[in-house]
């Protein structure tokens, strides 16, 4: 094929490397006229400033441990199972660890938990991952219920902030889907933890039957708005909207879902369209 002076390049072809180099390969024989150098050096220009962030973006994974801690109560199995279905499929594409108890006994124990979460940590990349927690139980102001067959705990704020400290993992979030679950704000949010919980520190929460599928919180918070948030603000103004009419009509007394910290985390949480 010939080409004369004036010609543009027959053809040419970007190429982007797994280290977000851009490359441009063409025929030898070439010329390039103005408009055309003037052309590619935009198109490299473009390339090269958005292709390494969205390297990162795609990189980053998602690792999202689920425990249903009171195996007295069916509904805290299936809301520690479907909660973590549902952030995996809107923001995941890590690896998922979901373990509960029930009557008989169980793995979801507080030693269980601190061996999921060194394990998770250990395949994530501590500075640019997200380890997702989230808890399902019954609460009290000193913390969360254990309940295993004959095996009874209570996983403390103070526990479980230091089992998160000991990952190593910089942003985390956790949320917590329990009575009094606010009792772990202090200790745990903070600008790369973001910590969202079904109640205040002062007030019980709502829905936990035992054949139930979510509590009240947590098909708020996961089964409806999280399906179609962007975010995980939007997902919680949406779900304490729901969980405060729900109670307003049910004449209960407001539970005051919680949200606290993680301006670090929130951005690099944007749900999958």
């Amino acid at each position: 094929m010939e080409t004369d002076r004036n010609s543009a390049i027959p053809f040419a072809l970007l190429c982007y490397g797994g280290d977000g180099e851009t490359r441009l390969a063409m025929t030898s024989n070439s010329r390039i006229n103005r408009f055309g150098a003037l052309f590619i050096a935009f198109v490299l220009t473009v390339a090269s400033s958005v292709s390494p962030a969205r390297a990162v973006e795609d990189a980053r994974k998602v690792s999202v441990v689920s425990f249903g801690l009171f195996g007295d109560q069916g509904v805290f199995k299936s809301e520690a199972t479907g909660a973590a279905q549902i952030v995996a499929s809107r923001f995941g594409n890590g690896p998922i660890n979901v373990q509960y108890n029930s009557k008989r006994g169980g793995g979801a124990t507080i030693e269980a938990l601190a061996t999921s979460l060194h394990v998770a940590a250990k395949e994530m990349d501590a500075e640019n991952d997200v380890l997702f927690l989230i808890l399902t139980s019954h609460g009290s102001p000193a913390g969360l219920a254990v309940k295993a067959g004959r095996l009874a705990q209570t996983l403390t704020p103070s526990n479980l902030a230091d089992m998160l400290a000991r990952t190593g993992v910089r942003h985390k979030v956790v949320v917590i889907s329990a009575c009094y679950s606010g009792v772990f704000i202090p200790r745990l949010a903070n600008p790369d933890m973001l910590v969202v919980t079904a109640a205040d520190a002062d007030h019980p929460s709502f829905g936990c039957r035992d054949k139930a599928k979510w509590t009240y919180f947590g098909d708020a918070f996961f089964n409806v708005a999280l399906r179609h948030a962007n975010s995980l603000k939007e997902a919680f103004v949406v779900a304490r909207a729901l969980v405060q009419k729900r109670e307003l009509r049910e004449r209960s007394e407001p539970s005051s879902p919680q949200m606290a910290g993680g301006a670090n985390v929130q951005p690099l949480l944007i749900a999958r369209p």
